[in-house]
């Protein structure tokens, strides 16, 4: 029977081409199924073969540790180099988005609020 290895769910390309990558190289079987055209689901990587879930679920291991170094790294390389993102570069490139955010946090706190003002009057 065929075990799931990787829900495709908010998972970057490149990390979905380094997971086949590793899954070739260690001659491990999977198969992909493909996202849903209505977005129900978002696809995964299956293996084949029950036994070589153990050693599939090490690599992954290897890897994700490999892939947060590497993340982290170049996040902080851009911090000491000033090349990193900060929230004058997100507010530039997407004001509407970081408004939005901001009105949702706001109506939020009201609605958090909203038992304490009503008991208090």
């Amino acid at each position: 029977m065929s075990k799931l290895l990787l829900n495709l769910r908010l998972v970057l390309d490149d990390e979905i081409e380094d997971v086949r990558a590793m899954l070739d190289e260690n001659r491990i079987e999977y198969y992909e199924t493909k996202p849903s055209r209505w977005g129900i689901s978002h696809g995964a990587i299956w293996l084949s073969n029950d036994g070589d879930l153990p050693e599939a679920k090490r690599l992954m291991a290897i890897y994700q540790g490999n892939r947060q170094a590497r993340a982290r790294a170049e996040y902080e390389a851009g911090q000491r180099d000033g090349t990193g993102e900060t929230f004058a570069d997100v507010w530039r490139r997407e004001p509407l988005k970081v408004l939005l955010a901001a009105a949702a946090v706001i109506v939020l706190l009201g609605l958090v609020a909203l038992p304490a003002i009503l008991l208090r009057g």
